[in-house]
């Protein structure tokens, strides 16, 4: 049994009760002595253990770590943790052509977060930053699901957190100011894919929330969790997130309806930006890879890919 082996199964055994260190010894097939010190490495990694009379005991999990956000985890993901980082994504990327899969790169802060079109992507300490690198069996048409699959998972989880948060096309996730379509941007979602013609080798999506941060320390028109609903447990956050992506990832089918139920962008007036030329129009649906549909004064046209901005109404 590897030592992460020992240290999961340990906190398994703590999640049932107190459990003595003879006891789990012997169910470890260990030395006492070894409990001892894999209880004192996770103390160190921020799970407040008791001894007491029946034995160790887990009073709290305050720690933003791996280890912590293992815990209880209901997804089959493992995390890579760090306090700071250039960028989760890079690192994803790296992990995905060493041929992982199911593995969250997990920072405390990021020094060259970039958002789409390689724009500049303010990411200090008291966010939630990570990239979920994933390999499935699907076609390259389907990859786009991934993105919205991720932007109704930060939506769910910004809700569950007391935000008001919904969802700007293609990837943003926002709070909404009013009722003619403004909003302040509270999370951006980043895909990246290497894939064949007909298949996809991996998926890299990164995710970036301004969580427990300052909103007058952000970009202008941004906005934190902080600042719309007060300070959020990160750990917890992390987990409900990565628990909703792992739910939409194995039913595709279900993400696009649950996309539509959060979108902001829908029944406003856009326009979106594509190297082709600009679409000005109400946007009307999305197709189911993801594509959004407007309805122009010459038509419906759908879009696979661009910048939206939503417009005041005529």
């Amino acid at each position: 049994m590897t030592t992460n082996e020992t240290r999961r199964s340990i906190l398994e055994a703590l999640a049932e009760g107190p459990v003595s260190g003879p006891q789990l010894a012997e169910s470890l097939d260990v030395s006492r002595a070894a409990v001892w010190k894999q209880i004192d490495a996770l103390r160190d990694a921020g799970f407040e253990i008791e001894s007491g009379p029946t034995g160790y005991e887990l009073a709290a999990v305050t720690a933003y770590n791996g280890p912590a956000v293992e815990y209880e985890l209901e997804a089959p993901f493992s995390i890579e943790y760090h306090d700071s980082i250039g960028s989760t994504n890079d690192r994803a990327r790296e992990l995905a052509s060493e041929g992982a899969t199911d593995v969250v790169v997990l920072a405390d802060e990021q020094v060259g977060g970039r958002g789409r079109l390689e724009r500049e992507w303010s990411a200090p300490s008291g966010g939630v930053w990570l990239s979920l690198v994933t390999r499935p069996d699907i076609a390259p048409a389907q990859a786009p699901l991934y993105t919205l699959a991720a932007s109704v998972a930060t939506a769910r989880a910004a809700r569950e957190a007391g935000v008001d948060a919904r969802i700007k096309w293609p990837n943003d996730v926002v709070v909404p100011i009013g009722d003619e379509g403004d909003y302040r941007k509270l999370a951006g979602i980043l895909t990246e894919m290497e894939g064949q013609m007909d298949r996809v080798d991996w998926i890299a999506v990164g995710i970036g929330v301004n969580a427990n941060i300052d909103a007058e320390t952000l970009p202008e028109g941004a906005t934190s969790v902080r600042e719309e609903a007060g300070d959020v447990d990160r750990r917890r956050f992390v987990q409900r997130l990565l628990e909703e992506f792992d739910r939409y990832r194995t039913d595709l089918e279900a993400v696009v309806p649950a996309w539509r139920e959060l979108a902001l962008t829908l029944g406003q007036r856009v326009r979106v930006e594509r190297a082709t030329g600009e679409i000005v129009g109400e946007a009307v649906d999305v197709t189911e890879s993801g594509a959004l549909v407007i309805e122009t004064g010459d038509g419906r046209e759908t879009v696979a890919a661009g910048d939206c901005e939503h417009l005041r109404p005529v």
